[in-house]
């Protein structure tokens, strides 16, 4: 019984699809057009205009990219709308996507141009123009100067400005890429010459270097200057050492001569590089560059050393003027060493009794040394007053000056023992506060979860090392610096032990964090996709329910590793839940399969074909219904016109119609654009 009440609700549809189809279908058929450009149904143009006509038309083919055919008749019928009635003829004669055609109904005084469905070459705004200027032609009747009119207006000025408008595009490329050329020369030829003039001076200058700033002929410029004004100063020095051994003798004067001696040894280098420059080897423009720069180091270092021996020499002519007054000072300077000297001894042995040996060998010599430099300096006071007696005041210059560097260097050495042990004490507070550092990294590696017992290991050497270093900081004989030193490795250890122990608590956080979050996805994941299952049963296959068995066993076992192994946890977690998604989207590719989406629209606005639900059911009736549906939209139920899309004829003009007229008509043919327009005169 339900079988047929589907079957008669199929006949009913089917014939109203069958009624609704029928208004559609036109009263008389469509013009077939002529094979030539003009069909005059209405007999309006005699064969001279005509034949203007045809050979107008050819030649808008010929020098544009579109056609215009013409068709005269007597009225628009069937349908009687001037745009309709020409779109639907030039679909049924099969004219292309730049061919148009003009349509005039003689009696009923209405014409109307059809364009292609894409608008072609001419768009809908020129054709309203078109067919406002031919307009009154029409009106007077003067049918073949209306088409040539609308030819004419179609071709414009033949492509000539499109190819004027091409020209000057290409133009302005040309002369743009001309002016591109011109700069691009004109900056590589200033890059070139300002590279020549740069040769091997760096681009971006060095803020360490200064030369860097400077061009290879700047810095050749400087290296002669300074190659000829070191060669005059050690002239001038030589000359000058010459009356400082008169003056003052040979061995005030020693230092002197051995500075004038290094400065010949330099300058003789600064002349061998100029001699490289200037022979007839080629050299590059990086060696040139490097060889003048260590010219002008050369140089100078030249005049630092004169000009420090310049200065002692100016230090020793005043020593010589006011010889008496600074013999005195002197003097004074020496017995104020004395007190210093007579605690040397007994700092050290206070040292000596705190530390070990070895941290004294910098000073354990330093007390005899000093007494050695205090010795000196009472010979060369000596020296100095005999010299004054004797009006020898050049010499009695050097005996001051070596007297007082004898006092001065006793007296640094007496102070280098205080110092060392203000240093070693500081050294022993350093490491008793590493001591109590390490003692409280100790109790934090302590409470740092350790599986795999490396800190601990490590907190037991770090005590071992504290009770060494406490024992190295205690009694006689210390050494602080080695115990310093054995306390920073014993930190450094503990401190990596103890990043790392920390690193691994946060990365074990952040996986449980993690898991939870995984295993909270995967239940509900599983969860959702059992519950679609269970509810859409009888249309889910196996490969969906396997996913899903599949999912809750991973889960399980995810569950069974989150507190031995929370990593190994995690990765089946995540499986589960890739595997419930894996059995949702089965699922639902299944239940989609067995409900297409066009048994779940029926097209005639909802309800259903006769009121029911429109979603999609399964079963007989739903499958009955889409396949007869399917049919009818299908087109097999009712013919249809099949619409050509090529155009019939080739651009070369001439031939005949292939088609005819290709079935029947609608209300408006598919192929063309259907464009708003239409006059009549």
């Amino acid at each position: 019984m339900k079988t047929r009440l589907l079957g008669a609700a199929a006949l009913a549809l089917a014939a109203t699809i069958g009624m609704l189809a029928a208004p559609a279908a036109y009263a008389t058929d469509p013009v077939t057009l002529d094979s030539g450009y003009v069909t005059d149904d209405a007999g309006v143009l005699n064969p001279t205009e005509k034949q203007a006509v045809e050979d107008r038309l050819r030649e808008l083919e010929e020098n544009s990219p579109v056609e215009l055919f013409v068709v005269f008749v007597d009225d628009f019928t069937s349908p009687s709308d001037s745009a309709e009635w020409a779109d639907t003829v030039a679909d049924a004669n099969n004219i292309g996507t730049e061919q148009y055609l003009l349509a005039v109904a003689v009696e009923g005084r209405s014409y109307y141009i059809s364009q292609p469905v894409d608008g072609g070459s001419v768009s809908g705004g020129q054709l309203d123009d078109i067919e406002g200027k031919i307009q009154p032609l029409m009106r007077d009747s003067d049918w073949s100067g209306a088409v040539i009119l609308a030819a004419d207006e179609m071709q414009g000025d033949g492509g000539a400005g499109a190819l004027r408008a091409t020209l000057i595009v290409v133009g302005i490329v040309v002369l743009a890429l001309l002016v591109w050329l011109v700069i691009a020369l004109v900056r590589r030829a200033r890059r070139n010459a300002a590279i020549r003039a740069r040769g091997a001076m760096p681009e971006k200058p060095d803020p360490n270097d200064p030369f860097s700033t400077l061009t290879d002929e700047q810095v050749q410029t400087q290296a002669g200057a300074a190659l000829v004004q070191a060669d005059d100063a050690i002239t001038s020095s030589r000359e000058e050492l010459g009356f400082a051994v008169a003056q003052f003798g040979e061995a005030a004067t020693a230092e002197f001569s051995g500075a004038v001696e290094t400065a010949k040894a330099k300058m003789s280098e600064a002349f061998d590089l100029k001699q490289k420059l200037d022979d007839e080897v080629e050299d590059t423009v990086q060696d040139r560059r490097a060889w003048h720069i260590r010219i002008i180091q050369l140089c100078d270092e030249i005049d630092d050393v004169l000009d420090d021996n310049t200065e002692a020499f100016d230090s020793l002519r005043k020593l010589e003027q006011n010889a008496p007054q600074e013999l005195e000072r002197v003097r004074g300077e020496r017995a104020a060493l004395e007190p210093v000297l007579a605690g040397a001894s007994s700092a050290l042995a206070a040292l000596a009794a705190t530390y070990d040996q070895s941290a004294l060998s910098t000073v354990s010599d330093n007390p005899a040394q000093a007494a050695e430099r205090a010795a000196l300096a009472d010979r060369s006071i000596a020296g100095a007053a005999q010299a004054i007696t004797a009006g020898r005041t050049g010499e009695a210059a050097f005996a001051i000056r070596t007297a007082e560097q004898s006092v001065a260097q006793s007296a640094q050495l007496v102070k280098a023992i205080t110092d060392l042990g203000g240093e070693l004490a500081g050294i022993e507070a350093q490491a008793q506060a590493l001591v109590a550092e390490l003692q409280g990294d100790m109790a934090t590696a302590q409470q740092i979860p350790d599986t795999s017992g490396t800190i601990a290991g490590v907190v037991s050497a770090t005590a071992q090392q504290l009770q060494v270093a406490q024992a190295g900081l205690s009694g006689a004989a210390r050494s602080p610096q080695r115990v310093l030193d054995a306390l920073t490795a014993a930190n450094t250890q503990i401190d990596a032990a103890i990043a790392q122990g920390t690193a691994a608590v946060e990365r074990s956080r952040r996986v449980q964090q993690m898991l939870d979050q995984t295993l909270a996805q995967a239940e509900s994941e599983i969860r959702a996709a059992r519950e679609y299952i269970e509810t859409r049963r009888g249309t889910v296959g196996s490969t969906a329910r396997t996913r899903l068995s599949q999912a809750e066993a991973t889960l399980t076992q995810a569950l069974n590793l989150r507190s031995s192994n929370p990593e190994a946890a995690l990765t089946e977690a995540g499986r589960a839940l890739d595997l419930a998604r894996q059995a949702t989207s089965s699922a639902q590719a299944d239940v989609s399969a067995m409900n297409p989406s066009r048994y779940e629209d029926d097209g005639w606005g909802g309800g259903g074909l006769f009121g029911g639900s429109s979603g999609g059911g399964s079963g007989l009736g739903g499958d009955i219904l889409g396949g007869i549906i399917g049919g009818l939209l299908s087109g097999g139920g009712g013919g249809g016109s099949t619409r050509r899309s090529s155009s019939w004829r080739s651009s070369g003009g001439g031939g005949f119609r292939s088609s005819g007229f290709g079935g029947g008509g609608g209300s408006r043919s598919s192929g063309r654009s259907g464009r708003s327009g239409g006059r009549r005169f």
